[in-house]
């Protein structure tokens, strides 16, 4: 059960990473949710999912 949890927090994250660096923000602010999604996993998550960049009008299809 334990290994799904994970295998799920692992797609999300790679998921919520993969918009930020096709978001529209600066270069620092990208490393910095990429940086806080790595350190902090479920936290760094729910936190982008909240407040973090949007996507660009490419990747909305």
């Amino acid at each position: 059960m334990e290994f799904l949890l994970g295998l799920v927090v692992f797609v999300l994250d790679v998921w919520a990473i993969i918009h930020v660096i096709g978001s529209r923000s600066s270069t620092l602010a990208k490393v910095l949710w990429v940086l806080l999604i790595l350190i902090m996993p479920v936290v760094g998550f729910l936190i982008w999912l909240v407040a973090g960049p949007r996507r660009t009008a490419s990747m909305a299809t």
